[in-house]
């Protein structure tokens, strides 16, 4: 037997509805608002994982700024695997961002410097294993094999916004980029 529903069923139905599509919305202005109000940075990074491609739209990357020296660390304690950081990368003369400080409390960045949020992955001796969640870029359509066949060392243009949000805008040949 059907029943017929309440008044206040139908309006908890609607702002159930309602909630999904400002996620929705949300989620996809804050990707666009990334790009628009964020700190732009250039990264080097090599194709760690060009197989993937044969079978996935994705390439995996290892960016130069991954691995910073041990003395760069600034926290009062010790670093420890999978604890949060903040990175602040300063941008050198060849326009390539570089690990100027890793900090456990987030800095305020110069002018020229913007700060990423990552986390220790390894604490070695002399050197701190780092990660992005910038490592896995997806390959629009047909750029698979192009991208495949560049080889070591790309471009990656990463947009980070001022609540901390990072979003890779593009990746390119370092050598075509650096012609320009």
């Amino acid at each position: 037997m059907l029943t017929r529903s309440t008044p206040s069923h139908r309006l908890l139905l609607r702002l159930l509805v309602a909630a999904q599509v400002l996620y929705v919305l949300g989620v996809a202005g804050a990707g666009y608002a990334t790009t628009a109000y964020g700190r732009h940075i250039a990264l080097a990074t090599a194709p760690v994982d060009l197989h993937g491609l044969q079978y996935e739209s994705f390439v995996r990357l290892r960016y130069t700024a991954a691995e910073a020296p041990l003395t760069a660390w600034r926290g009062a304690s010790a670093p420890q695997r999978r604890q949060a950081v903040y990175v602040l990368l300063a941008t050198g003369p060849d326009s390539l961002a570089t690990v100027a400080g890793v900090y456990a409390q987030e800095p305020k960045p110069a002018a020229d410097q913007a700060v990423l949020r990552g986390w220790v992955t390894d604490v070695y001796p002399h050197t701190l294993g780092l990660r992005y969640n910038l490592e896995r870029y997806y390959v629009p359509g047909d750029s698979p094999l192009r991208l495949a066949k560049t080889g070591p060392p790309l471009r990656v243009q990463v947009s980070i916004a001022p609540w901390g949000q990072a979003r890779i805008e593009s990746v390119r040949r370092l050598a075509a980029t650096a012609a320009r």
